[in-house]
C-alpha cells in the first residue's frame, strides 16, 4: 500500500506552490482584507484559468475528472499562502453536494458553470450560531430564524455562510412543512434575498448572513436522507479543510524557524534556547501527526471507504489543533514583532481561527470521533485494523 502521493500528484503540488508563491503574496492578502466585502480577489480568475476548480468534478460535467488526491494537494498549497479565494465553499461544499446528491439536470446545469468559474457556490447549513454546536445536528434550528421550505420557496435566515457575500448559488438546509430536514438548491440573485456581511476574524472569507423571504428553491435531486447527506458532505469537506490547515501550519513552522535563526538576544540566537527548541519540536510533531491523519482521510475520500467518517474526524481534529498551535506559538516566537501588521503571523492566526469553525467546532468533531470509534468497535466487521490493535 502506498501511503504517499505519486509523481504526477507531486508535480501538481509543486506547480501549485510555484504559482501561488509568485501570485499570492502576503501584501496582496493584506490589501484584500481591507477591500469591499463584495470584491473578488484577482487571484480567483487566475486559478479559474488554471483549471483547479474542475480537478475533482467529472469530465461529463465540465471538470477534469482527475480525483480527490489531486484536490487535496491543491488544498494544502492554498492553505500554505492563506489564499483569499472562495475555493473551499465553491468546491468542497457546493460542488461536492451537487456531485453527490444532485439530479442529472442539476449537475448538467450547475457543475460546468462552477468548474469554469462562471458561478461561485457555497453551502448554508448553519443557523443561530450553530457553528459552535454540532455540525450535523439541526435540532437547534427551530427558532424564528429557522429556514422553512414550502412549495418551492424558502423563508428564514442562515448565518454565518462562508463566502456568502460572493456566492451565486447555495445548497441550503431547511425544514419542510412536515418538520423534516431537506437540502435545497437556490440561486442567490433574486430580490427576495438580503445579504449582510458579518464581522469575522478573517475578513478574507467574506462570511455573510443570508435572509430569505419566499425565495425560489429546488430540492436537491437524489437526496433521500438530508441529514445523512449533510453529514457526508461535511465529512468530505473536513478532509479537504484539513489539508488547508496542514499547509498553513507547515508555513507557520517554517516562518518561526527562519526567524529564531536570525533573531539574536544578548548576542545569542533565539533558536538556541532550549525552551524555544521545545516549542519548535512540539510544532513539528503536531504537524506530522496532522499530516498523517490528513493522508488517511485522503485515502478514505479517494477510495470511497466506509472509514470516511472516522478518517474525517481524525483529520479534522488533528489539523485544527496543529494549525492553532503553530499559528499561536509562531506568533509568540516572533516576539513583539509578531503582533504587528507588517509581519505575516497574524494572517495565519486569523485563518486558523476561521477554519476551526468552518464545518463545526472542535467539540463536535471530538464527539463525532468518539461516537464513530465506538460504533466501529461494536461492529467488528467494520473496525479498521489499526483501531482494533490500539
Amino acid at each position: 500500500m502506498n501511503f504517499d502521493f505519486d509523481e504526477d500528484q507531486y508535480f501538481i503540488k509543486n506547480d501549485a506552490r510555484r504559482f501561488l508563491s509568485d501570485r499570492c503574496s502576503m501584501d496582496m492578502v493584506r490589501t484584500y482584507l481591507d477591500s469591499d466585502a463584495t470584491e473578488i480577489s484577482p487571484l480567483w480568475q487566475e486559478i479559474v484559468e488554471l483549471g483547479w476548480l474542475g480537478v475533482a468534478i467529472p469530465e461529463e460535467y465540465g471538470g477534469l475528472g482527475m480525483g480527490y488526491l489531486e484536490l487535496c494537494v491543491i488544498a494544502e498549497e492554498l492553505g500554505r499562502v492563506v489564499a483569499p479565494v472562495p475555493f473551499s465553499s465553491s468546491i468542497y461544499l457546493a460542488a461536492e453536494a451537487i456531485v453527490q446528491y444532485g439530479s442529472e439536470e442539476q449537475k448538467q446545469q450547475y457543475l460546468p458553470a462552477i468548474a469554469s468559474g462562471e458561478l461561485i457556490g457555497t453551502m448554508a447549513w448553519s443557523e443561530k450560531g450553530a457553528w459552535s454546536e454540532s455540525s450535523v445536528s439541526l435540532s437547534n434550528q427551530d427558532g424564528s430564524d429557522a429556514v422553512v421550505f414550502d412549495n418551492g420557496f424558502i423563508t428564514g435566515v442562515k448565518r454565518p455562510v462562508s463566502h456568502g457575500m460572493l456566492a451565486d448559488i447555495a445548497v441550503v438546509t431547511a425544514r419542510n412543512t412536515e418538520g423534516e430536514t431537506v437540502l435545497v438548491l437556490v440561486e442567490l440573485s433574486e430580490n427576495t434575498l438580503q445579504r449582510k456581511p458579518l464581522i469575522s476574524v478573517d475578513p478574507s472569507q467574506r462570511n455573510a448572513q443570508l435572509s430569505f423571504d419566499r425565495h425560489p428553491a429546488l430540492l436537491l435531486g437524489k437526496c433521500e436522507d438530508a441529514q445523512e447527506a449533510l453529514d457526508n458532505v461535511l465529512n468530505r469537506a473536513a478532509i479537504l479543510y484539513a489539508f488547508e490547515q496542514v499547509g498553513g501550519a507547515q508555513r507557520c513552522q517554517e516562518l518561526a524557524v527562519e526567524y529564531v535563526k536570525e533573531r539574536k538576544t544578548f548576542s545569542r540566537q533565539v533558536g538556541s534556547y532550549q525552551a524555544v527548541k521545545h516549542k519548535l519540536a512540539r510544532m513539528y510533531a503536531q504537524n506530522e501527526l496532522a499530516r498523517s491523519n490528513a493522508y488517511y482521510g485522503a485515502w478514505a475520500l479517494a477510495s470511497g471507504s466506509e472509514e470516511l467518517p472516522l478518517a474525517a474526524a481524525a483529520a479534522r481534529i488533528s489539523a485544527t489543533n496543529c494549525f492553532e498551535f503553530a499559528a499561536r506559538e509562531g506568533l509568540h516566537l516572533h516576539g513583539g514583532m509578531g503582533y504587528t501588521w507588517e509581519v505575516d503571523c497574524h494572517l495565519y492566526l486569523k485563518r486558523s481561527r476561521d477554519l476551526a469553525l468552518k464545518v463545526g467546532s472542535s467539540r463536535c468533531w471530538n464527539e463525532k470521533l468518539i461516537a464513530t470509534a465506538l460504533a466501529c468497535m461494536n461492529d467488528t466487521e467494520k473496525v479498521p485494523t489499526w483501531l482494533a490493535n490500539s
